[in-house]
């Protein structure tokens, strides 16, 4: 450095600007660029590696974090990223850290991400797959605790159950972590809020990588998305039944809960199970305020639909149910040809128009309601003659 620096010195720097003012000012303004240059990526390089995602774990686990990112994203290097995703969770059980907190189980979601993004999918589900267990096993062992009475209905502790540390803060300086902990601790009911909506977060994730071209595991996608949209309404009645406890908050999103349903519905509409998958559509469009909201979890490389796209699949969703139930309608006969067949063909009409409706085409909604009464009055359907003219008020 001394040397680059000694011709831009005192009578030096004069001699060479007398000699070559315009090389000597071109010099001078590259060498100021790099030292600008240099200046910011230093500075970039300091505020990403020393933000909140690093300080909030104690010093060994940020260390093997920003190593992993590094060798992740900067400098490729599968196998040494992996080394220390593994060596920062280990450090984490070493440390004590909460296994269920945020900040530790985002340590191995990263971990599937990057799996995922590297295309190592087996490995990824593997990591997913075991996560999911953890928390479904906590969430057992604690509504087991609540029935058999070890864990009193309020919400506290009891002995049997680890009570709840600091959400991913292990610091050697106790009075920081005193500071923090009234903000950060929470009760045994928020707990089990956030770990049953993290596990059917994960669930969802995982009944998308089973779909995956590169997975082709149908069974084990509907089984995942099966099990998240039933979880998620399992607990919107346990709520609604015995109210929300303490600490508890509010529970899934309208998107999050639309996603899932519709996710589920592609899962259905893959196994040519339309009348299962339009009503889970349906539902999705009711909670989602964006109708063109895809169901299909941190894909950035898709294109989103536009909303006439959306139209045009959810109505050709829609028509495929609507035969399919008029198909088993019209095939049943004898013994089989029950009241259902017709019922099902009225309320398949009712969903068609309130679709229609949702979308826009007011014309196609007012027909296929129209179409609804007039095969409920034949059969003498009042439920499906109070839906089809419910929905023809609402277009008034």
């Amino acid at each position: 450095m001394r040397a680059i620096f000694t011709p831009f010195r005192g009578q030096s720097l004069k001699n060479l600007y007398q000699k070559s003012p315009e090389e000597t000012v071109l010099a001078l303004a590259v060498l100021v660029a790099f030292v600008f240059i240099f200046a910011y990526i230093a500075r970039i390089y300091y505020t990403y590696f020393n933000s909140r995602q690093f300080t909030r774990y104690p010093q060994p686990v940020a260390k093997y974090l920003r190593r992993a990112l590094y060798f992740s994203n900067y400098s490729p290097d599968p196998k040494r990223a992996l080394k220390n995703y593994k060596l920062a969770l280990e450090q984490c059980d070493e440390l004590g850290l909460d296994p269920f907190s945020d900040d530790v189980m985002g340590i191995r979601i990263q971990l599937a991400s990057w799996l995922e993004k590297v295309q190592n999918y087996e490995a990824a589900i593997k990591i997913l797959e075991l996560l999911l267990s953890d928390c479904k096993r906590w969430v057992e062992q604690m509504e087991r605790s609540v029935d058999t009475g070890s864990t009193k209905d309020s919400g506290k502790m009891s002995a049997r159950l680890p009570a709840p540390r600091v959400r991913g803060t292990a610091t050697e300086d106790e009075d920081m972590l005193e500071k923090d902990r009234p903000s950060d601790v929470e009760t045994l009911w928020a707990r089990r809020s956030r770990i049953l909506q993290k596990a059917i977060g994960i669930s969802v994730k995982l009944g998308e990588l089973y779909a995956d071209e590169h997975v082709l595991n149908a069974n084990m996608a509907h089984e995942r998305l099966v099990w998240a949209v039933d979880a998620a309404l399992q607990e919107f009645q346990r709520r609604s039944v015995s109210g929300v406890k303490t600490g508890e908050g509010e529970w899934m999103s309208p998107k999050e809960m639309g996603a899932a349903l519709e996710s589920l519905g592609h899962s259905y509409e893959s196994r040519s199970q339309f009348h299962l998958a339009l009503p889970l559509f349906f539902q999705a469009l009711r909670l989602c305020k964006d109708p063109c909201h895809s169901a299909v979890i941190n894909k950035p490389s898709s294109k989103p639909p536009t909303q006439e796209e959306a139209r045009k699949a959810y109505l050709e969703t829609a028509q495929r149910w609507a035969l399919n139930a008029q198909q088993h309608a019209a095939d049943a006969a004898g013994e089989e040809r029950t009241p259902e067949c017709d019922e099902a063909c009225v309320v398949s009409l009712c969903n068609l128009g309130d679709i229609a409706a949702m979308l826009g085409d007011a014309g196609e909604a007012r027909r296929r309601f129209r179409q609804g009464r007039a095969m409920s009055e034949k059969l003498q359907f009042a439920a499906g003659v109070e839906q089809a003219e419910a929905g023809l008020r609402r277009l008034s």
